[in-house]
């Protein structure tokens, strides 16, 4: 990673940290090793239930960018959004305004569905520039930089996520939206936000991802988590 590179995030991440912190509609988590916000009732009742019905019409089982070797490691299912979807635009918008991240540095929305027993064990939504996957990464926008996460419903059981090096668990609530920075305060990506779906005990839990890139993002590379 060149320096330049890092000097960019590391202005991203300013740019936006400040943002969030001076809007009374957002509480920044304590975390010393981590930047990391809720922004309660962010999406309205109506919203999270129209998200939840687009994500049961095009779920899929789950990908992942770099294989494993543990067929638990993501079990749920998932499916990029349609991003010309008047409801997937209305979001985009109110992203866009609250994080103040140009929409082109985004990633197509993600729904994402777990039934009982599905998770997503420990990872870094950051890319490894050691990995044969990093070439394409740097064609199609670099490096992630903030993730906006919302949870739709509350799982009767279980589900939360979890940034286990951090020390933060945070328990899904219908609406909040969770915002952290993938790298640390010098544009480097940043082991303390390594983060899991924990599995679902008994209900279903229904959530939407939206990463940022350090470069305008191009749809024409798929990324599949």
């Amino acid at each position: 990673m060149s320096e330049g590179s890092a000097a960019l995030r590391a202005e991203i991440g300013r740019t936006v940290s400040a943002r969030l912190s001076a809007d009374t509609r957002v509480i920044r988590i304590p975390c010393a090793a981590l930047e990391i916000f809720v922004a309660r009732d962010f999406l309205t009742d109506a919203e999270n239930k129209a998200l939840v019905r687009l994500i049961d019409g095009e779920r899929i089982p789950s990908q992942l960018l770099a294989p494993s070797i543990d067929p638990e490691f993501r079990t749920s299912e998932s499916c990029n959004l349609d991003p010309g979807h008047p409801m997937i635009l209305q979001v985009e918008a109110k992203i866009s305004e609250l994080t103040g991240i140009d929409p082109a540095l985004g990633e197509t929305i993600q729904g994402q569905r777990y039934a009982v027993g599905q998770q997503f064990k420990p990872h870094h939504d950051f890319f490894y520039d050691d990995q044969p996957y990093w070439e394409a990464m740097v064609k199609s926008g670099g490096q992630r930089t903030w993730t906006a996460m919302a949870f739709l419903n509350v799982p009767h059981e279980g589900g939360q996520t979890a940034f286990p090096a951090a020390g933060v668990k945070v328990t899904p609530r219908p609406g909040n939206l969770l915002i952290w920075n993938n790298m640390d305060l010098e544009g480097h990506p940043n082991p303390y936000s390594l983060h899991q779906g924990m599995p679902v005990l008994s209900g279903v839990k229904y959530i939407i991802t939206k990463w940022h890139r350090e470069h305008p993002w191009s749809s024409t590379s798929f990324t599949p988590y």
